[in-house]
């Protein structure tokens, strides 16, 4: 299945294994577009946004590289984009 293909329930899969895992997530379901070259060809796709909020420890970042290189290849994507910010509560 393509992430073009991924139903609601699809991403409702990957948000509860994040929450199986960490026990909270945020999904965001407005989609945004994304376009991007790789080679010749032109792609369009519509994104989704989901945020786990997690301490940064060496077993989370190992999961979450495990559950990237899984949705990665269900969803038939050339990368998957995750991205992690060092946040300060005061």
């Amino acid at each position: 299945m393509t992430a073009a293909m991924c139903p609601m329930i699809c991403w409702g899969d990957a948000v509860n294994e994040i929450v199986e895992q960490f026990s909270a997530v945020t999904f965001y379901k407005e989609t945004a577009e994304g376009r991007w070259r790789h080679g010749d060809a032109l792609y369009r796709d519509d994104l989704a946004l989901i945020v786990a909020d997690i301490p940064d420890t060496t077993g989370n970042r190992k999961w979450m590289r495990a559950f990237k290189s899984r949705w990665r290849k269900r969803l038939e994507q050339l990368e998957i984009w995750m991205v992690s910010y060092p946040i300060d509560i005061e």
